[in-house]
Parts: structure tokens; sequence; C-alpha cells
């Protein structure tokens, strides 16, 4: 019988990095595209997430740990500033000033003061400020939420821990349309790139920070 991808991996990859002295949250994406019945984005997955991530984002605040939104939008004509992307995935032209589905999800929205970055690639990272911001803030660990986990959440936890933040995905706030990619770079992320954790975890987590 073949071995197992956690058997296969046992001892070569899978390094926990944990938390440092000063986490954020950082949402990628919860945008009503992927959470609107019908809507060509349509994930599931990501309604799941949608309805688990208050809880994080509640004890992120009442631990002042940072709060930081991205959304995707397109400002050129015919989505010209998502270049090759949005050639190789037209669906994601819909991302335009405007249009609902490019409203943020109800229950996490942006709180007046928090931080939000606009950006037209799939990594928070990518063409953003994201990263001095978070380095001029003495941020050393990113917590990640929001979607697609395939897409956008893998993107930025690659570019995360390659800008030497210590990366963090939250299982229960993270969701796909499918649940193969989902579970499969979960898997990857949490083997190479960072620790995927549960949503309890990471609560109890931001109380010890806020303790320390």
């Amino acid at each position: 019988m073949s071995e197992s991808a956690s058997q296969n991996y046992e001892g070569v990859w899978g390094n926990r990095i944990g938390f440092g002295k000063r986490p954020a949250v950082v949402v990628v994406d919860f945008m009503k595209a992927y959470t609107t019945p019908g809507a060509p984005l349509f994930a599931p997955g990501v309604v799941e997430a949608v309805a688990q991530t208050p809880a994080l984002l509640n004890a992120a605040r009442r631990h002042s740990v940072p709060v930081i939104h991205t959304s995707i939008l397109y400002l050129a004509k015919d989505s010209a500033d998502g270049g090759v992307w949005v050639k190789k995935s037209p669906v994601m032209a819909a991302m335009v000033a405007g249009n609902p589905l490019a409203e943020f999800c109800e229950g996490v929205e942006p709180q007046t003061g928090e931080l939000v970055i606009t950006k037209q690639y799939a990594s928070a990272f990518f063409g953003t400020s994201l990263a001095t911001t978070l380095h001029a803030q003495g941020i050393d660990t990113v917590v990640l939420a929001g979607c697609s986990t395939s897409g956008c959440i893998r993107a930025t936890a690659v570019d995360a821990v390659q800008y030497g933040f210590r990366t963090i995905v939250v299982r229960d706030c993270v969701g796909d349309r499918h649940r193969e990619p989902h579970e499969a770079n979960l898997f990857d992320i949490d083997a190479k790139y960072g620790d995927v954790i549960g949503l309890s975890e990471a609560v109890a987590r931001f109380t010890e920070t806020a303790a320390n």
C-alpha cells in the first residue's frame, strides 16, 4: 500500500513556526462575489469561512491586534490593470467599482480606522504597500483569513514568509469553491510556508500575546 502524503512529508516538511511577539490579521478579499449564490465566483466554502471570521476579528480587536483588509478592484478601462491574470481568469474583471459583487461581505466589513488595501493580483503583497506597512508597525506575524484558499490565500502566504513574516492561516476562516483544492493547499502551506491552525487556537494566541 502506498504511503500517504503525511507519511511522505514526515521528518522533511512540517516544522512549526509559531507566533512571534506582534501579530496582525490580514483579511483577504472577503467580497460578495464569493458568497452570492449564482455569481460565477460563488464558493460555498467561503460562505462558511465568512460565518466563522467575526469571532477571529472580535478577538483581534479586543486585544488590540491590528486588522487589515484587502479587496480586488480594477480601475483601468477593460481591467487593464489586471494584466495577464485577467486574461487568464476573465471572471475577475467583475471586480470594479459600482458592482455589488465587489463589496465586502456583511459581518466582516472593515471597521472605522482599519486599513483597506486595494490589490489587482492574487497576493496581498504584490504591488501593494502591505509589507512596508507591517514592518513599520513592528509586525512579525501575519494571521490570514479570507479567500480563496488555493488562490489569494496561498499566494499571500508564500509572499508573507518571503517578506520575513511568521505566517499563520486560520483553517476555519479561509474557504474555496471546492474541498479538494482547499485541503490540498492548506496541507502544502502548513508543510512549507506557515502554520495552519484552528480558530480557537488563534484566539488563544491573541490572548497570550496581549498578556506578554
